[in-house]
């Protein structure tokens, strides 16, 4: 054999041995990374980074290190789609991803032809009623959220004129959508039902409609930012209004963004895992580095333990056989006991409705 031979079987020896100690399983993280619900993707982000550490101190999957990647689609459909072709081209066969039920959909069209592996946090039923293979929701619907909301207004609020308001997403439509039949189900008084554009910074004129309708509760189907803007100058006009959204207005931002006009805003959203027991040891390694596991950044380590699950049934990254594994199986999470139907939805979603008082979160009365 040649010395030149000789070098290169040795290098081959070398790079063959190497391989299992440096070999990465990639996971990928798609959401609002920017724009005005960047504050749900940096959740999205901490809670996978947080799980993707842990599962590597303990040894990997597979006998390699899990890396996350995480890409920005702003919320934007068109966005979400350049992400999706980017994570298909880079060969990445699992996603947590994306946020908005408008940059899921079209997302998870490409990831299922590619045989990509997803699991989202959008609420829209049309995420999973596709027929898709390979995507997966960890949290609920809104024709189980959007009744939830309502219920707790038809015990609580029953009689008082209502206002169904949306941000003409995808998303904001399809709860005002299900909390409107609910609602139409007990002959509840709706006065007013408009679409506002998001991004807007003066809702003057729909104050405007909300006051000469004698509005007193209003659903809001969008996100916190434009919560918080319609809550602090309702309030700047006289206006109170008993406001109740979706899980969307769970975050602190809309504290920032109200001010005390937010005080007794009602929402939906999941059962709290920090409450849960089995949840503690992860609740202080996360409040030790000063993040507060609120919203989803729970969720998204149960995703990725999820993964973790699947992987480790499967015995390699292929993203058809990791999606059967994770239908057929139920996996342990911080976020409880994780099991999807055939749909891809997760079997135990259940809504609450919860509070904000004194800046901070808690069940509401009456529930």
């Amino acid at each position: 054999m040649s010395k030149r031979a000789q070098m290169l079987l040795l290098s081959t020896v070398i790079l063959l041995g190497a391989t299992p100690t440096f070999a990465q399983i990639k996971i990928a993280v798609a959401g609002p990374m920017t724009g005005s619900s960047a504050t749900f993707g940096d959740q999205m982000k901490n809670g996978a980074q947080a799980a993707v550490d842990a599962i590597n101190e303990a040894g990997g999957v597979l006998g390699q290190k899990l890396e996350l990647a995480t890409m920005d689609d702003a919320c934007d459909p068109k966005q979400a789609v350049s992400v999706a072709s980017r994570i298909v081209a880079e060969d990445i066969k699992l996603v947590f991803g994306h946020f908005c039920s408008g940059s899921t959909i079209p997302a998870s069209d490409i990831y299922d032809e590619a045989g990509v592996v997803s699991i989202t946090v959008s609420s829209n039923p049309k995420v999973t009623e596709r027929g898709l293979k390979t995507i997966f929701r960890i949290t609920g619907r809104d024709d189980q959220q959007g009744p939830s909301a309502a219920d707790y207004v038809i015990k609580n609020l029953s009689g008082k004129k209502i206002a169904l308001v949306h941000d003409r997403s995808p998303y904001g439509m399809g709860l005002i959508g299900e909390v409107k039949r609910k609602l139409d189900t007990s002959r509840q008084v709706i006065v007013l039902r408009v679409g506002v554009n998001p991004g807007e910074r003066d809702y003057t004129a729909l104050i405007t409609r909300l006051k000469a309708a004698g509005v007193e509760v209003m659903f809001f189907g969008g996100y916190h930012a434009e919560a918080g803007l319609i809550l602090r100058q309702a309030a700047d006009q006289g206006l109170k209004l008993q406001l109740i959204g979706g899980d969307t207005i769970s975050t602190q931002e809309l504290i920032s963004i109200a001010g005390p006009a937010a005080e007794g805003t009602l929402f939906t959203f999941g059962s709290d895992p920090r409450k849960d027991p089995a949840a503690a040891d992860v609740l202080k390694e996360m409040r030790a580095k000063n993040l507060e596991p609120e919203g989803y950044v729970l969720y998204a380590y149960a995703a990725v333990q999820v993964f973790a699950d699947a992987l480790k049934r499967v015995g390699q990254v292929d993203g058809p056989a990791v999606a059967k594994a994770i239908t057929a199986n139920t996996a342990s999470t911080v976020a409880g006991p994780m099991g999807f139907d055939a749909k891809g939805d997760n079997k135990q979603p259940g809504f609450v409705v919860y509070q904000w008082k004194g800046g901070k979160t808690d069940y509401a009365p009456g529930i």
